[in-house]
């Protein structure tokens, strides 16, 4: 007998927080018209996945009227390879409110699918982007921002005003032994593994208790797609906001350089090879945009659903989303 049992089909979240959601959505795209910020948007399916070996990208097959596959291609992880070609392009300052697929995550703070707002400044320091967010997220927030202080420290000072730890300069049986009293169990890590492990499960869900709290200065070999600090070559031109213990955005002085940026994918793909991940074709269309100029700029991806949750002091990311995928 097929099964009968009526399934679920309400929302995860309630109508008064869906329509905050919109007023909020409205509210991002007025704060950008004001700042003559041109709103664009770039495709969902994409030929190639990123190769950041912490993400982990979706795949879609395309079939002809035989049901026989013909192409893969791969759901975005985030607007940023297509934005930064229509930015080398010439488009200038952009930002797009899109949502993006992540596989393998789920949990109070995730969702395989969800919501980022994600924006380039050309000429901008990392400096003049941490004030940007902080405006766009008081401006989001509401009244309850008005009590946040703000705060800015290094990844440095992060760590060791949380840990007594030295991330650039501690050894490695140092950050194993924080990892392990953290709960860590695995035979072998490398640095830039344990460092991410201690800054998750330790660090960051301490930041942002009553203020916007933005860590920058991570070490260069987590650059990812940002430059490394010319006076500190140890540490990237990186940054990331937290509240409340929950990470928020995370901001790059863009890299530019497309010989440093192909080795870097090279280097992830090595590195997936080594952990039995998937290893894809390089973006050879953003690498082509890089060569052929991206001009000076820095870009940030704010986790849109995230903060709507903390506007309306919501505990799972289920309560501020229409469907979360079980049920979508």
């Amino acid at each position: 007998m097929p099964d009968t049992t009526p399934a679920d089909w309400r929302s995860g979240a309630t109508p008064a927080v869906l329509r905050r959601r919109a007023a909020l959505i409205g509210a991002a795209r007025g704060f950008f018209a004001d700042r003559g910020v041109l709103e664009v948007d770039t495709p969902i399916v994409v030929n190639a996945p990123v190769s950041d070996v912490h993400i982990h990208s979706a795949q879609v097959t395309f079939t002809d009227g035989a049901g026989q596959p013909v192409r893969r291609c791969y759901l975005h992880t985030s607007p940023e390879y297509a934005m930064k070609r229509l930015i080398a392009g010439g488009l200038g300052d952009i930002y797009q409110i899109c949502h993006v697929v992540r596989g393998l995550e789920r949990g109070r703070l995730h969702n395989a699918e969800f919501t980022l707002i994600e924006w380039y400044r050309m000429g901008w320091s990392l400096e003049a982007l941490m004030d940007e967010v902080e405006a766009l997220t008081r401006t989001l927030l509401g009244p309850r921002a008005a009590a946040l202080a703000s705060e800015r420290l290094s990844y440095r000072e992060a760590f060791r005003q949380h840990l007594d730890i030295d991330p650039f300069d501690a050894p490695l049986q140092t950050l194993a032994a924080a990892a392990r009293a953290a709960g860590f169990t695995g035979e072998s890590a490398d640095r830039d593994e344990l460092l991410e492990l201690l800054m998750s499960v330790r660090i960051g869900p301490a930041l942002g208790g009553g203020a916007l709290t933005f860590v920058h200065g991570y070490p260069a070999s987590q650059a990812a797609l940002a430059r490394v600090d010319p006076t500190e070559p140890r540490a990237a031109q990186r940054f990331e906001l937290y509240l409340s213990g929950i990470e928020l955005a995370n901001g790059f002085h863009e890299l530019a350089d497309a010989r440093e940026q192909r080795e870097r994918f090279e280097q992830d793909q090595r590195v997936r090879q080594r952990r039995g991940l998937e290893i894809a074709p390089l973006d050879e269309q953003l690498l082509g945009a890089l060569a052929a100029g991206l001009p000076d700029c820095s870009g940030v991806a704010l986790g849109f659903d995230r903060l709507v949750m903390l506007a309306v002091d919501a505990v799972r990311i289920d309560e501020v989303i229409p469907f979360p995928i079980e049920r979508a």
